[in-house]
C-alpha cells in the first residue's frame, strides 16, 4: 500500500459508473477499498472501474447479512453507495443505522438526481442528468442537435469527483468535531457546478443559449478542430491575444487583415472556412512539427490508441499496464507520498478479509464462504 490516503478504510457498496470510479480513485491514491458486492458477481481485469479493491460476496438481501455488514462499517472511515433513495435504509444500513455505530463515519451517497426533489425516485443516466443543468444544451455544432460529451460530465466529473471531494471534506470536518455526517453527492449539482463559469459568462453577456456560437464551443475560429491533409484533426484553443498572434504566424495568415478583429463573432463563421482551408494544407504530423509546444495553445486530436503512446503521456508515465490491460495511472501525483501502480486486488476468503478487519469468526462465517475474486 502507497499513497497520501493510506490508512483510510472504505466499505464500498457495488454499483455502477460514479460510484465505482470514485471507490477507484481512493484505492488509487492509498484507500483500503472493500467493496461488497452480490454473490457470484462476476469482475475481470478489463473493469477498469473495479481495480485496487476487495470483493466481498454478501446476498443483502438474506436475513440478518446487514449485522456482519454493519460490523464492517464499524471499522471503516468512509462507507460510498450508489443507489436510488431508500434502498440502504430497506437494507437496514441506511445512514441513521450506521452512524449510530460508527459516529465518525462519512457515508457517500452518490446518485443521479439526489436525495430528495420532484426526480428523486426516477431512473436515469448520465445524459438526463445534465440535460436539466444546462450542459447538454451547450455541447454541440451550430444547427445540430446536442452532443452526449460522453458521461464525462455527469457520472464522472459532476459525480464522482465531486463525491471524492466530499468525503475528503467530511473526513477533515470530522477530524475537529469528531462526527461524521452524509453526503448527498446528485450529479445534477454536481454538473451544475462545472457549469459555474459558463453561467457567469452568460450573466455577463459574453455566452448565449446558441450552441456552438460562443467562445468555448466551437463558435470561434481560433477555439476549434480543424481536419489536415490526412483526414486526422489537430485542436487550437489561441485565446489570449499573444497566442493568437503566435498562431496566425505559425499558419501564414499573420498577414491576413481579416483576422485582425478576433474578438469580432460576426466574423467567425467566414474566419472559421479560411482556417479549415489552412489546416487541410498539411498533415497532422506537420501541422505537429510546426506548432506542437509552441504558445500557439495547439495539439493533435489523439484516438484512444495513439494517445497512450504520445511522448508527453510516455515521460509522465500517465498510462500504465495492469493484468496486460492498458489503461490511466493514478492521478494526481504527490511528492512524498506517491500512489502506488495499480493493480487488482488477490483473490481472498471472506474469513480472512475481515480478520484482518477485526471482525470475530462467528461474525465472518455468518457471511457465508464466497470467495471474494479480487477483480
Amino acid at each position: 500500500m502507497a499513497g497520501p490516503l493510506q490508512g483510510l478504510k472504505v466499505v464500498e457498496f457495488a454499483g455502477l459508473g460514479p460510484a465505482p470510479f470514485c471507490a477507484m480513485v481512493l484505492a488509487d491514491l492509498g484507500a483500503e477499498v472493500v467493496c461488497v458486492t452480490r454473490p457470484n458477481a462476476k469482475r475481470d481485469r478489463f473493469d477498469i472501474l473495479s481495480r485496487g479493491r476487495t470483493f466481498l460476496p454478501v446476498d443483502l438481501r438474506s436475513e440478518g447479512a446487514s449485522e456482519p455488514v454493519l460490523a464492517l462499517v464499524e471499522r471503516a472511515d468512509v462507507l460510498i453507495e450508489g443507489f436510488r433513495p431508500g434502498v440502504m435504509e430497506r437494507l437496514g444500513l441506511g445512514p441513521d443505522t450506521c452512524l449510530a455505530r460508527q459516529p465518525r463515519l462519512v457515508y457517500g451517497r452518490m446518485t443521479g438526481w439526489g436525495q430528495q426533489g420532484p426526480l428523486a425516485h426516477a431512473a436515469g443516466h448520465d445524459i438526463n442528468y445534465i440535460a436539466i443543468t444546462g450542459a447538454l444544451h451547450a455541447v454541440g455544432r451550430s444547427g445540430e442537435a446536442p452532443v452526449p460529451p460522453l458521461n464525462y460530465v455527469g457520472d464522472f466529473g459532476g459525480g464522482a469527483m465531486l463525491l471524492a471531494v466530499g468525503v475528503m471534506s467530511a473526513l477533515y470536518e470530522a477530524n475537529r468535531s469528531g462526527r461524521g455526517q452524509v453526503i448527498d453527492a446528485a450529479m445534477t449539482d454536481g454538473a451544475s457546478l462545472l457549469s459555474a463559469m459558463m453561467y457567469g459568462f452568460k450573466a455577463a453577456g459574453m455566452w448565449s443559449n446558441q450552441r456552438g456560437e460562443n467562445i468555448l464551443d466551437s463558435g470561434a475560429p481560433f477555439y476549434d478542430t480543424y481536419a489536415c491533409a490526412d483526414g486526422k484533426y489537430v485542436a487550437v484553443g489561441a485565446v489570449e491575444p499573444q497566442f493568437y498572434a503566435l498562431l496566425r504566424e505559425i499558419c501564414g495568415i499573420a498577414d491576413d487583415t481579416s483576422f485582425d478583429a478576433q474578438m469580432d463573432m460576426a466574423r467567425w463563421p467566414l474566419l472559421k472556412l479560411r482556417m479549415a482551408d489552412v489546416f487541410r494544407t498539411r498533415t497532422r504530423d506537420e501541422w505537429c512539427a510546426a506548432l506542437e509546444g509552441t504558445d500557439a495553445c495547439f495539439a493533435p486530436v489523439l484516438d484512444w490508441d495513439e494517445a497512450p503512446r504520445h511522448p508527453h503521456n510516455v515521460a509522465r508515465e500517465t498510462f500504465v499496464t495492469v493484468d496486460g490491460v492498458l489503461q490511466p495511472a493514478p492521478a494526481p501525483r504527490f511528492s512524498r507520498t506517491p500512489a502506488a501502480r495499480p493493480g487488482s486486488a488477490a483473490p481472498v476468503e471472506p474469513q480472512e478479509l475481515l480478520a484482518r478487519w477485526g471482525l470475530s469468526d462467528a461474525q465472518a462465517r455468518s457471511l457465508g464462504g464466497s470467495h471474494g475474486d479480487g477483480r
